[in-house]
């Protein structure tokens, strides 16, 4: 019996999420602007078989105290459509997702962008849309303050429709460029989209022809009620963030149930939640290695998520002394929680626990090759995702860990892929060509 194909994206920042990475023993502090570095990790990923790089993205510099922005290695980075067609160059199956906001950048010149992306790759471009929700952005766009949740959303709806349409503007067999004739296209394939909507007027059509993949990837993050919605009415693939398999599973039974009731095949969905992975020799060695990571994190950096997290200040306590009782919060019930219990479970002190909640609190796998490709098979054949959007500790060492270790075992166990499937992402996912909504093939 053929088991389960599991997926794998690389979440690159374009490098690591963790605080702490940059000042890792062997790693690569300036490699956000080092473009020699980002081609060696795209070439690594693309010898991991992996389905895709993903560039997240911000709009601001100052999301955050001071005191603790200035220890981030991610408070600046390239331009993701500047750097992405960069890495297209030395890879040739890897996929290249980019995040743009929906809510400050205009349909037309996403569409615009992407589609380039997309033709300049040979059909491995994908869109990670974002409903931007940090004020400091919006103050960089002309906003003194952010739109509420709920508009934002039905922003990125109509946007979807703006840039999905726009990608429709030529049909595939458009451009006949017939130097006996003179004639260059034919303009019965040529449909102008002339949208109006709540937010947009844009009357088209695209300046480019239709993407390789007639659309790019369509990438969703959002875990609001809102978010779900978006993902399971327009995502193809959708990142998410959950500490357990059961709570992995409700997400996706829930996110696979609302696109089924939306008229789309659930398959079509692929469901990536985020996982740090860290690997060693042995379990000991694993922890240490998680351990001397988050010992790296600042303690002012640290305590300032930590107090988020409590709902309460937490540079009065012991740094070296157990969490105390913290009298519980409205604001902060859940997450207040979610910390007593990191806490309780794995003895941290209020230091260790500060520089977990400062690097990366999130979902992670800590082990060897054999019991990290275990816990993910768990989840990908349990219902709980159809792969995993991968964080790496540090780079090039936590890259090459990965690749060198955790992928043959994988592939051992029948759950990976042994070479790539296409030539475009959607080919390697799985996924089907979309129609041109507006022309049929002639």
């Amino acid at each position: 019996m053929t088991k389960r194909q599991m997926k794998l994206g690389a979440f690159m920042r374009p490098v690591s999420i963790h605080t702490a990475a940059w000042r890792y023993p062997g790693g690569t502090p300036d490699a956000n602007f080092n473009l020699e570095a980002l081609i060696g990790y795209a070439k690594k990923l693309e010898e991991g078989l992996f389905d895709a790089f993903f560039m997240a993205d911000h709009l601001a510099v100052l999301n955050m105290p001071l005191d603790a922005l200035k220890r981030s290695a991610t408070v600046t980075s390239f331009d993701p459509l500047t750097l992405l067609p960069a890495l297209a160059m030395h890879t040739k199956h890897l996929g290249l997702i980019a995040t743009a906001s929906s809510t400050f950048e205009p349909p037309y010149m996403i569409a615009r962008r992407f589609a380039s992306l997309d033709h300049i790759s040979n059909g491995r471009a994908g869109w990670n849309i974002v409903t931007t929700s940090n004020p400091d952005a919006a103050k960089n766009f002309g906003m003194a303050d952010q739109m509420d949740h709920a508009q934002r959303y039905r922003l990125a709806r109509e946007a979807y429709d703006v840039v999905t349409g726009l990608w429709d503007s030529w049909a595939d067999d458009a451009f006949t460029r017939d130097v006996e004739s003179g004639v260059f296209f034919n303009p019965d394939r040529l449909h102008t989209l002339d949208h109006k909507g709540e937010f947009f007027e844009v009357r088209g059509p695209l300046n480019i022809g239709r993407p390789i993949q007639g659309w790019p990837l369509i990438v969703q993050a959002g875990a609001s009620e809102a978010g779900k919605q978006l993902a399971a009415e327009t995502a193809e693939m959708v990142f998410c963030s959950h500490r357990n398999l059961a709570d992995g599973q409700a997400f996706y039974s829930d996110v696979k149930g609302r696109a089924k009731a939306a008229g789309r095949d659930p398959d079509h969905v692929k469901i990536l939640p985020g996982a740090l992975v860290v690997v060693g020799d042995s379990e000991d060695e694993a922890r240490e290695k998680r351990a001397l990571l988050d010992s790296l994190v600042h303690y002012d950096s640290g305590i300032a998520s930590l107090s988020i997290s409590l709902g309460h200040d937490a540079s009065e306590f012991d740094p070296d002394g157990p969490l105390p009782d913290v009298p519980e919060t409205n604001a902060s019930k859940s997450g207040q929680e979610r910390v007593k219990k990191l806490a309780r479970e794995e003895g941290l002190t209020v230091r260790q626990l500060a520089g977990r909640l400062g690097g990366y609190s999130g979902n992670a796998f800590v082990g060897t090759a054999r019991t990290v490709a275990e816990e993910m098979e768990t989840w990908v054949m349990e219902g709980g995702s159809d792969g995993f959007n991968v964080m790496f500790p540090y780079l090039p060492a936590g890259l090459d860990d990965f690749v060198d270790k955790v992928v043959p075992e994988l592939q051992r166990r029948g759950v990976y892929r042994t070479a790539y499937e296409g030539a475009t992402l959607r080919e390697n996912l799985g996924l089907p060509r979309p129609s041109n909504r507006f022309l049929t093939k002639g």
